[in-house]
């Protein structure tokens, strides 16, 4: 009778939207908000509210190697892929056990970096900002190995979409939550108001239940099998043709769309735009574009397949770090502030969608958690490190402007290195089960 009445409601929508609502990628919208806040307030926010404090541009940028550990997560992903959780997955199973251990913690992350002050001195944030990344990172491991096998081949293109409206949702409310409270209060509680966004995921999951797709561990009985859950993921990947190259596709492409986005706080706080002005210019326009490109990346993966549509999504990344050169030689103003912001986001959505379809393609269901976990943490691993050790020091010595120049000329050879994959015919013979198999019967 329930499925009926689902039937019934979803028939009345317009056949565009119609695979949107259907429970898997409505389930892949709540996992999503949870991976997306514990980042957000990591990355940008965090810039914010040093940069607000006074702290200097090279410790600034340094804190983005907090975020290196989501680089790394595949070192521990495999312990999400073999281990279950003691009595609690006897009772949810174990990837919605893994769910709920992570959501707690990392709200328990969230608070302890929420009440360090980094005027008081920068120890307790470099805690803080550490084991909300491990707590976070981990969380994004379970969320999407539940994910993926949660949604059907057809779904991957939908379930990426609304992944992304989610983790965007996650870190709109993240940053607007931040914001507007340290406007009037305190980043402290601001901080703390985002706690209960680490629960989104895991209650959705108590409705859409165990992934039909997940395969389930077998027990390990060996030194040898343990070892065997590390490297039997990585195996299964190399052993296809061309994965050498695609691995390469993975950890060039994002290198400078990371860049450019984990210091555009600091080149607004640089500019003289106030905490109102970022929350409307920054981020309310930022959410709207997003939204738009995430709906034109599914109408584009829907119209021009996976392949077509992930070379268009590179070139628009690409394109859309040179309007930060342009905002940051225009200085202070909105205008030209909403224009940036509204573009980049705009080519991250349609990105968002098509790139992590791909990623979610390259799975087989047996190493789901591990071999994900390696493909996404390879896509901003080089980035993420070069931000870090080099971002600040090249801004201090060139100028805004040519950074974000040097940022577009770094998206460029992942271009021309997909352009070769497609040509070749290497993205078709790289794809995993997760792009082909079905749930058994």
């Amino acid at each position: 009778m329930e499925a009926a009445k689902d039937i019934g409601w979803r028939a009345r929508l317009p056949e565009a939207i119609r695979p949107y609502a259907e429970s898997a990628p409505l389930t892949a919208l709540f996992l999503g908000i949870s991976s997306g806040f514990p980042f957000a307030l990591l990355a940008a926010t965090l810039t914010n509210r040093l940069a607000d404090a006074g702290i200097e541009k090279k410790s600034i940028s340094a804190f983005a190697l907090a975020l290196l550990i989501y680089s790394f997560k595949w070192a521990w992903a495999p312990l999400i892929d073999r281990f279950r959780v003691p009595l609690l997955s006897r009772v949810l199973g174990q990837r919605r056990a893994w769910l709920w251990v992570c959501g707690v913690a990392t709200a328990a992350a969230v608070f302890v970096l929420g009440v360090a002050d980094p005027v008081q001195g920068l120890q307790a944030v470099v805690v803080g900002a550490l084991l909300l990344g491990f707590a976070g990172a981990t969380f994004d491991i379970v969320i999407d190995a539940y994910r993926i096998e949660l949604l059907r081949p057809e779904q991957l293109g939908t379930g990426s979409g609304m992944s992304q409206y989610g983790w965007r949702l996650g870190a709109f409310f993240a940053a607007s939550i931040t914001l507007a409270v340290a406007s009037v209060s305190s980043w402290t509680l601001g901080y703390l108001a985002c706690m209960p966004l680490a629960f989104a995921g895991p209650v959705a999951a108590l409705f859409a239940g165990e992934p039909v797709r997940h395969q389930e561990p077998k027990p390990l009985r060996s030194a040898g099998e343990a070892l065997a859950a590390f490297y039997s993921p990585l195996v299964d990947f190399f052993r296809r043709k061309g994965a050498v190259l695609v691995l390469l596709f993975i950890l060039v492409h994002k290198i400078g769309d990371t860049m450019a986005n984990l210091m555009i706080r600091d080149l607004l706080v640089e500019l003289g735009f106030s905490k109102d002005e970022i929350l409307t210019g920054d981020v309310w326009v930022g959410f709207f574009a997003l939204l738009v490109g995430i709906f034109v990346g599914g109408a584009l993966y829907a119209r021009l397949g996976m392949k077509r549509s992930v070379m268009v999504s590179l070139i628009l990344m690409a394109i859309s770090n040179l309007s930060f050169a342009g905002l940051a030689a225009a200085g202070h103003s909105m205008p030209m502030l909403a224009w940036t912001i509204g573009f980049e986001n705009f080519a991250s959505g349609i990105g968002g969608v098509t790139v992590v379809a791909y990623l979610s393609a390259l799975c087989n269901l047996r190493f789901t958690a591990t071999q994900f976990a390696l493909l996404s943490a390879a896509a901003a691993i080089v980035g993420r490190f070069l931000t870090g050790t080099t971002a600040g020091a090249l801004i201090e010595r060139f100028g805004y402007v040519d950074f974000y120049l040097l940022t577009t000329l770094l998206a460029l050879p992942g271009v021309l290195l997909y352009w070769f994959l497609l040509r070749s015919g290497l993205v078709d013979q790289s794809i995993g089960e997760a792009g082909t198999e079905e749930p058994a019967a």
